[in-house]
């Protein structure tokens, strides 16, 4: 015991950190469609029905939790989008992933981002998904379109910023979405302006 300082200072310098939410976050993954189509490119969109258990009625990316018969995030960012829109995963060309996000609804998210062939026929699962559509980058990139608004802290606690773009085609993206969807403008904005 003389060497615990010293054995634990080893320990605590060689630890790789991360960052611990007061709560257990579930893992899920959602994957980001895109497509290139009358000159632009196009994010792809679900709006959830009023029967699924989670943010029901909002607009989400394809997606779900992490189950143990996924081998990884990834697989079920794929699975749950054949399940949910009937998007086959050997059309997808996986280009890469966003920073995790952890949500105020204790998830976990990692967002894929995927190439998909366009013309595509989406089918939508009547009991998940009650419209698929897509969503211009040029419009997603207009800072018009997008809105900051505050919800009520926790008592005692700062306010907390939530994101909303404008309607497009009378459909609200707000919340993770908004916020998954701000973090890929951020990382493509460079490329789409030359920089």
């Amino acid at each position: 015991m003389d060497n615990l300082a010293n054995q634990l200072s080893a320990l605590l310098n060689k630890r790789e950190r991360t960052t611990r939410a007061e709560w257990d976050a579930r893992p899920a993954a959602v994957l980001i469609p895109i497509y290139f189509d009358q000159a632009d490119w196009h994010l792809v969109y679900t709006r959830r029905t009023e029967q699924v258990e989670n943010h029901r009625g909002q607009v989400s990316f394809p997606g779900g939790l992490v189950e143990q018969r996924d081998e990884s995030a990834l697989e079920a960012a794929l699975r749950e989008a054949e399940e949910e829109i009937a998007l086959r995963k050997e059309t997808v060309q996986i280009l890469g992933s966003l920073d995790a996000l952890l949500t105020v609804t204790q998830f976990q998210i990692i967002p894929f981002i995927g190439q998909i062939p366009w013309p595509y026929e989406f089918k939508p699962n009547p009991d998940e998904v009650a419209r698929v559509f897509s969503v211009p980058l040029r419009w997603l990139r207009d800072p018009h379109n997008l809105e900051l608004h505050h919800r009520q802290p926790i008592p005692d606690g700062p306010e907390v910023p939530v994101y909303y773009f404008k309607p497009y085609q009378g459909e609200v993206i707000w919340g993770a979405t908004a916020r998954i969807t701000i973090n890929f403008l951020e990382i493509i904005t460079p490329i789409l302006s030359g920089e």
